[in-house]
């Protein structure tokens, strides 16, 4: 949600290997998540989604269902913000990024 500052807690995932499940040919196989701010600062990065915040994002229901896709819970002040999905050591295949408020 967002608070009174003007802040938002989101979680964002970047998913590849599970959506070959969903019927995708040539997904991205190994999926690395970088955040940016509007500066092109980076904020956080995120190759292997268990690695950092498992059982936070577990809690939310949120949990990627490959352990190679990414997630980042992050808290966000009001602004712009890009995120880049890129394939681990350069391969390439499709991938989705999503967002989702979180209390």
């Amino acid at each position: 949600g967002t608070g009174g500052n003007g802040s938002a807690r989101t979680v964002v995932r970047g998913l590849g290997p599970s959506l070959a499940q969903q019927g995708v040919t040539g997904a991205l196989q190994n999926p690395q998540l970088v955040i940016f701010n509007g500066n092109g600062d980076v904020l956080a990065t995120n190759d292997n989604w268990q690695d950092t915040q498992a059982a936070e994002l577990r809690s939310l229901n949120l949990a990627p269902s490959d352990a190679r896709e990414s997630a980042l819970i992050l808290t966000l002040v009001q602004g712009n913000y890009s995120a880049l999905l890129r394939g681990q050591d350069n391969t390439i295949g499709i991938g989705l990024v999503e967002t989702y408020n979180v209390p």
